[in-house]
This record gives structure tokens, C-alpha cells and sequence, in this order.
């Protein structure tokens, strides 16, 4: 790491309380500075990030203040609010220091933490007390914290309370290696699972993360206790076993602190590269690796101790950042299209980022972390003010967040003294590097798209699907996560089949993909473009498809977030103000033509997609009068404990009635009131809880049986039938459907109706002509977006037919297949297998008579044939890419034209752009083996000391053939080999296998691969 360890500087400076004053002045374990400099004034923010964490710092201490408890002197243990102490020891250590920012004076908040760690240090279980610690979940997160604090205070803390710290380091220590593999019997079911781990719907990554940063700050600052090494075995193996997968880690015999990758023994990870939490893929813990590392690497760089080898080599690690990076917004945290309950913590979501760019030195880590820092400031004042996780989330993940902004201010700090600031990447090059498309599977339940315009996913996971959008990856436009339904009305539709398609790069020439899925009442299929456009087709699955709901708050200096929504249709432009705040509820105000009845109900359309139902109060009135519902027999479709229907109806404000938990997504919910006789009535007062109808109606009867609407919530603002929607000038939608488009509050509806056949196309700009076209089947939607084809066959048997598609000014596109020039457009034949979506770019451009056929075989070779006549036809064709070329047909004739410097897309190559092991980190002397699977003849894979490499193809495939091609020199000996698990390698080059090798004999001075491909 460079520099001088801990031991070196206490040596310089003196030990104990000597050494701390210098980690609290910021000078441990720099190198540049000098001793003389330890009674300096302590530095200045080493850089922009980290000056944004210290402003953040101190406006949240505002909030930190009004958890302090006076009468009991201290910040409380309640939701572990205690731990602020660690941004109170930051902000207290460094320069710049402004009471009027933060609300209170130096010396009395100097005085609140000091009060603090000196209880705490005392409550906690392993020092005696019978307050906190020990406990793995979640007490050691919080000690961590904590003690970071401790040490950066450690001249003004009093001998006791040295002494606790000390002991709660060690003797955590000694407790977790006391367990093993074994649970730890407090934490309850929070289990790694021993050394065993698990991935499906729950990932063991994280509770394994918990074991190691439990034991991270006793080998940080007790490196010589007796006991150290069986602690060093403990936390290595933890760490190397989090981003744990078999079939990767037994193909990687790389040391890693001195154990063998593929000793790993854990299974964390989906074999896609994915984690799930809570049932369904959760990003936020596909960064905890980085998350837990940044706690742990702040101990050891905080106390100059050199840090272990595997938070610097973690197993796994790039290929879990690589699906990260597909996931990433606009603002630098994780795009979360399942659970929502860690969307928008942008606290929460530094330090994995500040980790990875500033220890790992990764420069698009830093471009994401700058990102991310740009909206902290605005995102604090936004309401409720100065707090840096809203919108979701619990209690204790405030003080956590100003815990890890700290420690991710102190990664800056380490940093700046270690190489200097990391320069990040242009969002040009991020936006470029992250690009991709990915299946993860059924299981997760993920078809993700990135590309430099937007993100796109389909969603299968039961509960989460949907049909996800983001232009310009901007994840405060659509509201995204959790139960919140995209294009699909509801999230609860189960899939009843999943065809998934993906398109790369270096196979296809292009990326995409096409999710078609069959329910109980038809298909649908979403298809996302190179250029962010997206296609939406259906057969009509629901009422109401096509649903977008939008953000609309008012948070300036975040874009998209500084003023009102603005719709423009056919018909006019509209425009929805923002709100101001979030208010958690909503009084709706109904008025209608009076009418007389007996009983009044509120019959729900559309229930709040997380919670159902819930009113404070249902009020009934005749004009200005009294409320006629005013403790009337109240009944309902259910009810929860407590909040019985009859609380809606009290007149107390304190109490409501809500679904019960069973009926959450029941759209149908009712409430209604016997007003005891007809009452002529004209209007009705809702008072809504958080979970607010989106849709209901008010009916009104009789007898309580028959019932008659009579006001309708809500009415639309935009109800238009011209076929195109333009939001806020950040996405454009052109629509064909029986079906209106409506926007109602911030709901869009692209087929407010019935269902119905209806096709949306989706681009992250300006709204465009529609581009759909005719197939001559019912079951098969067809568009032509953005030069794209995209054939969708929406029914559960092959289709085939002639798409007719229309030329442009004399100039026709040319897809793979046959086709005939017509004198508006082009014919194109085309075969679907059952619920088959396809994908085809143009591979030529043609200017010729009507009467030509072409055949496009791939995106170098072409076959045209001239019309009839007696003539020679002149045409001109131009591939994608290339340069044109004249051709002269003869009458009746074929002539193949073939462009040779192009790459003959799509090509039929398996191993084309799949995963590799072994990942990093790299065994000695080996380069990474994914070049020889990038279709790059520049690159290559150099094998190293009898390396051997793998290459997953994703699926059991029929291989016929393995090649080798290799730079000029000596050929190293090799042996191909096979597996369908990953687990168990036989040789041979044919047969059934998901997982292909190459085994070298390779030396120095022997080949390098530069390409391996598999074909069947």
C-alpha cells in the first residue's frame, strides 16, 4: 500500500494517544506530511466529492441534534441513533468547522459524542454492560462505526473508556472466531449459512460480510494480540467466500492471502452474476461487498495497517460490479425495478462507490460517486429536511448513512495522501462502458438492457412484474420499484411463460432484447433498441395497460425535478403542477348531482400499490351541511385489527380503517355507510391515509344492494386519441389503440379501457410517427423503430407471413431474410416460432427498381436478383457501416455481393462475449481470458504457467466444435474440456456442455489465444 504502518508512526510520534491526535488530525497514515504538521491546523477537503460529504455532514447534524436525549445526556441506543458519533468525530477532526450549518456549537457537540462513547463504551456487553454488542446482526455494524469514532477522539476520551474500546475490539474478535461456521444464537435467523452460503431469493453475501467486519477492526488495531491469527483465518475466509459461485471459483487457482480461490466453498451468487435479497433482485445488495468492504478498509488504513489481500483481490468481485454497472442511474446509485424499500437512500448508497473508486481506484466507480454526490445536497433539503435517507427505508439507516458519508470522506483523505484524487471517467465513457444486455434469468426474473440512452428491463419475478423504462436513465421521471406497476397495469400478473431473448455486441453487432410473455388472458412483449427506444405490443392482457406513473416533486438542483410536469398531444399540451412535498396523504373532495339514498360507498378501482387502502375519514354532505355519516353503521371488504371500518366514520382524526394485509393488492376494496334513511345528498369528503386510492367510485343505493355510480376519482387531465404523448420533453410515446390515452394526476394510461390489441412505442426524445406496419396476421405486431425491425409474435403457435414495410425517399432498408422491393416500400417474409420476438437491423441500405429481391444472409453478403425484363438493373447498396458499391444485374439473374472488411453479423459463434474464468483476481502471469472471446484479433488471452481458462456459455448447448487460433510463436500443448455444472471437466470437444476449457502445457515465450470459439 506505500506509506508508513501504524507501527512506524507511533514509532515517529509516540504511541498511544500520540499516534490517535495524528489520525485525528488527518495526517495517519499519509506519507507527505511531516511530524511538525501534526499540531497543524487539520486539512482542508482533499477534493470536491469529499468537501460535498463534509457540507452534508454538517447540515445533517441539525438531525442528529434532535435525536440527542438532555436528560439523559447522550444520543440513544433507539434504531442505534448513537452511532451519528462517528460524523460528529469527523466534522469535530477536520477544518471548516461552521456551527450555523450544523446547529449547534464545537465544543457542546464535542461534548454530546464524548458523553455518548464514554455510555456506550460502558453499556456495551462485552465491556460488562447489558445495553448492545456482540450481537453479529446488527450491533456489529453500528460497534464499527462506533469505534472509528473512538479512535478518531482517542486523546479526549478518559483511560476507562480507552480501555472498553479496546476490549469491545478484541473481545468481538473473540467471539466471532468462538462460533466458526456456526450461528451466532442472538442474531436469530440471520445465518451465513456456515461456509456454505445461498443465493435464491435470500443471498448469504451479506450475513457473511457481517462475520467479516466484525473481526476487521481487532486485526486493524490489535495486529499483535496472541489471538490474532486465528482471527486473520476467520475473517479471510468470510470475505473470500461472499461473492462466492462454484463453477467460478474452481477454475481459479489464484492465492489470495495465501488460500486458493477455488478452496471457496460458498454459493452467493446466481451463476448470471446477480444477488437477490427480500425474495427478489435487490442492487443495494449487489453492492454490500463494496459496502462492508469500505467499513473494514477504513480500520485498517485509519490505524496503518496494511490491508488484507482480499479486500483489494475479492473473488467475484468484477463480475458482480459489471451487472452493477448495467443497473446504474442517472444519479450514480442502483436502478431498483423489484424492491423499493432501499430506493432513493442516496446516503446509504456512498460508500460501496466511494470504496471502489478510491481504494480500488476505479474510474468509473468515481464517475458514479461524483454523480451520486451531485444530488446529495439537493436531495437533504428537500422535505424532510436535512435527513439523507427518505422516501423508504428505517430508522436506523439515517445514522447509518452519516456513519459511512464519514468513512467514505476518510477514503478521499487516505486517498489524496496515496497516488491523489482518481479521475473519473466522462458520463460519455461511463454510459459507453456500462452498455449491455442480460439475461439473469427466470429465477431472478431479470431481462436488462442498458444503453447510452435509457435502461429497460423485463420483470418476471412473481409479485415484481412489469415492463420497465427508464430515458436516460433517469430515475426520477418513472416511479420504478417495488409493487409499482410499469406498463403492465398491476405487478401480481402471473406469467404463465417467459421467452427471452438478448442481443450483443460482439455476436449481433448491436444490443437488445425481446421479453414475450404469456398470461392467463394473452401475451405481451417488450422489445428495447440500441438507441434507448422501447416497443410495447399486446395482445390487450388487461384493463388499462400501458401505465407509467410519474414523478413529480419539486427539488431543485436535481434535473427533471425543478418545476411542473408538462404533457403535449395531438389535441394540446397540459400541464400538472408538482407537488411541493410529500404528504403522505390525500383528501379528495367529490361533488355530483344530488341524489337520494340510504347508503354511500367508496369502491375501489386501483388500490396504492403497496398498501391497499386506508381512510382517516369518510364524510357524507348535502352542501355545506352536517356530515351524514357521522358514526354510521360502517361496514367494509375487510378490515385489519384495530382499523375496523367503523373508525372511518368516528369524527376522530387518530383513527381509520384499512384493507386487511390479505387484501393489499385488491383492487375492489370497499367501505360503506348506512346514513339510517334516505338522505338527499351531493357530495362525498375523503380523508386518505398514505395508501391513497389511485382509482375508486363513489355509488350510492337504495337498499345497500343495487348500486348506482354517481362521481368517478380521478378525472383525467389529458384524454387524447391522436396517437402521441410527449412528457416533459424527456420521453416521446406514439400509440395505436381502440383505447384514449389519458393522463390522471401523474398517471399516464396508454390504453385507458377495456382490453384491447394495442401497440406503444417508446423513445428518449422527441415523439416520432408511429412505425408500425402490417404483417398480415393477427397474432403478429411488427415496427419499424428507428431503422430497427421488430416482429413480434403474440400467440402460442408459429406464425409466418410478408411484412410490408415503406421505403424512404428511394431508398429501401434491407433486414436478414427475403424480400421484395415494391414501389412504396419492401415485402419481407418472415418465420416465427410460437411467442417468438425477434430483432432485426438493417444490414443494407438499396436504391433499385421495384421487382428486386434480396436475400441478406448477414451484415456482409447479400444476394440481389433483377426483376423481369430484358435489361441489365443498376442498384447501389450500402452495408451498415460500410461504403457503398454499384452492381449491375444481369436479367434473370443472382449476384452475391459480399463486403469482406465487415464481420458477417450475427455471428455463429457461442462463446462469443460470454463470462470467463478465471475472473479476478488473475492467477501469476495470466492475462484475462475474455480476450479471447471478444471477437477482437488484437487482443489475447495469455494462458501463464500451465494455465487453463473457462468460457460459460450460458446453457447446455450441442458443441460440435472447439477452435483455437493463436499469435504467431510456439504453440503451447492443450486439452479441451467440458462440463455442464462447472463442477465435474471431461475431455473432449463435443457433446453436450454449458462450460467449454482450454488446459495448456503454456511457458514463457509460447502463443497467446486470441481466439477460442465454439460452435454447434
Amino acid at each position: 500500500m506505500g506509506g508508513l504502518n501504524r507501527r512506524q508512526v507511533l514509532g515517529l510520534f509516540g504511541a498511544g494517544a500520540g499516534g490517535a491526535a495524528l489520525l485525528a488530525s488527518g495526517l495517519l497514515p499519509g506519507v507527505a506530511q511531516a511530524a511538525a504538521q501534526a499540531a497543524a491546523v487539520p486539512p482542508s477537503p482533499p477534493d470536491p466529492v469529499a468537501a460535498t460529504y463534509l457540507r452534508v455532514l454538517l447540515r445533517h447534524t441539525r438531525w442528529a441534534e434532535q435525536q440527542f436525549d438532555p436528560v439523559a445526556g447522550i444520543y440513544p441506543a433507539r434504531d442505534f441513533t448513537f452511532a451519528v458519533v462517528l460524523g460528529n468525530a469527523l466534522l469535530l477532526t477536520r477544518g471548516g468547522y461552521d456551527a450555523e450549518t450544523a446547529g449547534i456549537g464545537q465544543e457542546e457537540l464535542k461534548a454530546h459524542t464524548l458523553a455518548t462513547i464514554r455510555h456506550f463504551a460502558a453499556s456495551n456487553l462485552l465491556t460488562g454492560g447489558a445495553e448492545w454488542g456482540r450481537k453479529l446482526f446488527f450491533d456489529t455494524t453500528f460497534q464499527s462505526y462506533f469505534l472509528l469514532a473512538a479512535r478518531l477522539l482517542w486523546t479526549d476520551l478518559d483511560e476507562p473508556t480507552r480501555r472498553h474500546v479496546e476490549r469491545i475490539t478484541t473481545e468481538q474478535a473473540a467471539y466471532t472466531t468462538s462460533l466458526g461456521d456456526k450461528n451466532d444464537p442472538a442474531s436469530g435467523s440471520w445465518t451465513p449459512n456456515g461456509l456454505r452460503g445461498g443465493f435464491a431469493g435470500d443471498t448469504k453475501l451479506e450475513e457473511m460480510g457481517v462475520y467479516a467486519q466484525s473481526l476487521a477492526p481487532a486485526l486493524a488495531w490489535a495486529p499483535g494480540d496472541p489471538r490474532a491469527q486465528a482471527w486473520r483465518d476467520a475473517f479471510g475466509a468470510w470475505s473470500r467466500n461472499e461473492g462466492g459461485l462454484p463453477a467460478a471459483d474452481l477454475a481459479n487457482p489464484r492465492l489470495v492471502d495465501g488460500h486458493p480461490v477455488s478452496a471457496n466453498t460458498a454459493t452467493n451468487l446466481y451463476d448470471t452474476f446477480l444477488v437477490e435479497n427480500h425474495g427478489s433482485f435487490g442492487p443495494h445488495y449487489q453492492e454490500e461487498l463494496w459496502r462492508t468492504s469500505g467499513r473494514n478498509a477504513m480500520h485498517f488504513l485509519a490505524a496503518g495497517t496494511p490491508l488484507p489481500e482480499v479486500l483489494t483481490a475479492q473473488p467475484n468481485g468484477e463480475l458482480l460490479w459489471r451487472t452493477m454497472l448495467l443497473m446504474t442511474s442517472d444519479a450514480g446509485e442502483p436502478l431498483m425495478p423489484m424492491v423499493a424499500d432501499r430506493e432513493h437512500l442516496y446516503g446509504r448508497d456512498v460508500i460501496p462507490l466511494a470504496f471502489r473508486a478510491q481504494v480500488l481506484g476505479d474510474r468509473h466507480a468515481a464517475r458514479a460517486e461524483a454523480d451520486l454526490a451531485a444530488r446529495l445536497e439537493p436531495y437533504q433539503a428537500y422535505a424532510p429536511a436535512d435527513r439523507i435517507t427518505k422516501f423508504s427505508g428505517e430508522p436506523k439507516y439515517e445514522p447509518e448513512a452519516r456513519a459511512e458519508l464519514a468513512i467514505s470522506y476518510l477514503l478521499h483523505e487516505w486517498r489524496a495522501n496515496h497516488g491523489g484524487p482518481v479521475a473519473a471517467v466522462t458520463k460519455a465513457e461511463f454510459d459507453a462502458h456500462a452498455a449491455g444486455a442480460a439475461d439473469f434469468g427466470a429465477g431472478p426474473g431479470l431481462l436488462a438492457h442498458r444503453s447510452p440512452a435509457a435502461w429497460a428491463g423485463t420483470v418476471t419475478k412473481p409479485g415484481f412484474v412489469k415492463f420497465a423504462w427508464q430515458p436516460h436513465h433517469d430515475d426520477w421521471l418513472f416511479v420504478l420499484g417495488g409493487a409499482n406497476p410499469m406498463v403492465l397495469p398491476a405487478t401480481n400478473i402471473a406469467v404463465r411463460e417467459r421467452h427471452a431473448t438478448t442481443y450483443a455486441r460482439v455476436r449481433d453487432g448491436f444490443d437488445g432484447t425481446v421479453g414475450v410473455l404469456r398470461f392467463d388472458t394473452g401475451y405481451a412483449a417488450f422489445a428495447t433498441l440500441p438507441t434507448g427506444a422501447a416497443v410495447y405490443a399486446s395482445t390487450g392482457v388487461a384493463e388499462g395497460e400501458g401505465v407509467l406513473d410519474v414523478h413529480n416533486l419539486v427539488m431543485p438542483g436535481v434535473p427533471g425535478l425543478d418545476g411542473d410536469r408538462t404533457y403535449t398531444t395531438a389535441e394540446g399540451t397540459v400541464t400538472i403542477p408538482a407537488q411541493a412535498a410529500p404528504t403522505g396523504a390525500r383528501t379528495d373532495e367529490l361533488a355530483f348531482a344530488p341524489v337520494t339514498a340510504r347508503h354511500v360507498r367508496m369502491l375501489g378501482v386501483q388500490p396504492d400499490p403497496q398498501y391497499g387502502y386506508s381512510l382517516w375519514a369518510f364524510e357524507v354532505r348535502d352542501g355545506d351541511g352536517p356530515d351524514l355519516a357521522l358514526n354510521a353503521a360502517t361496514s367494509a371488504s375487510s378490515a385489519s385489527p384495530g382499523k375496523e371500518a367503523k373508525y372511518a366514520t368516528d369524527g376522530s382524526p387518530t383513527t381509520r380503517w384499512a384493507v386487511s394485509t390479505s387484501d393489499r393488492t385488491r383492487a375492489d376494496s370497499w367501505l360503506a355507510a348506512d346514513l339510517g334513511a334516505p338522505r338527499t345528498i351531493d357530495r362525498v369528503r375523503l380523508s386518505w391515509e398514505a395508501a391513497a386510492g389511485r382509482k375508486y367510485r363513489v355509488e350510492t343505493s337504495p337498499d345497500g344492494t343495487a348500486w348506482t355510480p354517481v362521481a368517478t376519482y380521478p378525472v383525467p387531465a389529458v384524454r387524447s386519441t391522436g396517437g402521441r404523448l410527449d412528457i416533459d420533453g424527456r420521453a416521446g410515446i406514439s400509440v395505436e389503440s381502440p383505447n384514449p390515452l389519458t393522463v390522471t394526476g401523474n398517471r399516464v394510461t396508454l390504453s385507458d379501457g377495456p382490453p384491447a390489441p394495442f401497440v406503444a412505442e417508446l423513445h428518449p426524445g422527441p415523439v416520432t410517427a408511429t412505425g408500425r406496419v402490417e404483417t398480415g396476421s393477427p397474432a403478429v405486431e411488427a415496427t419499424v423503430t428507428d431503422g430497427f425491425l421488430v416482429l413480434l409474435n403474440l400467440s402460442g403457435t408459429a406464425a409466418t407471413g410478408t411484412a410490408t414495410l415503406p421505403a424512404e425517399k428511394g431508398t429501401y432498408r434491407l433486414y436478414r431474410g427475403e424480400q421484395t422491393l415494391t414501389r412504396t416500400g419492401t415485402e419481407i417474409s418472415y418465420a416465427l416460432a410460437a411467442a417468438e420476438g425477434r430483432i432485426e437491423p438493417p444490414r443494407f441500405t438499396a436504391r433499385g427498381p421495384a421487382g428486386l429481391e434480396a436475400v441478406v444472409r448477414d451484415a456482409s453478403r447479400v444476394d440481389l436478383t433483377a426483376p423481369s425484363g430484358f435489361l441489365p438493373v443498376a442498384v447501389t447498396v450500402t452495408p451498415e457501416g460500410g461504403r457503398p458499391r454499384r452492381v449491375v444485374l444481369p436479367p434473370h439473374r443472382t449476384v452475391p455481393v459480399e463486403f469482406r472488411e465487415l464481420r458477417p453479423y450475427p455471428l455463429a459463434d457461442l462463446a462469443l462475449g460470454r463470462t470467463t474464468f478465471p475472473a479476478e483476481p488473475l492467477p501469476p502471469g495470466m492475462s484475462s481470458p475474455a480476450a479471447a472471446v471478444d471477437d477482437d484479433p488484437k487482443t489475447a488471452w495469455r494462458p501463464g504457467p500451465d494455465g487453463r481458462m473457462v468460457v460459460d456459455l450460458g446453457a447446455v448447448a450441442a458443441v460440435s466444435a472447439v477452435e483455437l487460433a493463436w499469435t504467431p510463436g510456439r504453440r503451447p500443448a492443450t486439452t479441451i474440456e467440458t462440463s455442464v455444472d462447472g463442477l465435474t471437466y471431461r475431455a473432449a470437444g463435443t457433446g453436450p456442455a454449458r462450460y467449454v476449457a482450454v488446459r495448456t502445457a503454456w511457458r514463457t515465450g509460447d502463443a497467446s489465444l486470441t481466439r477460442m470459439s465454439v460452435r454447434t
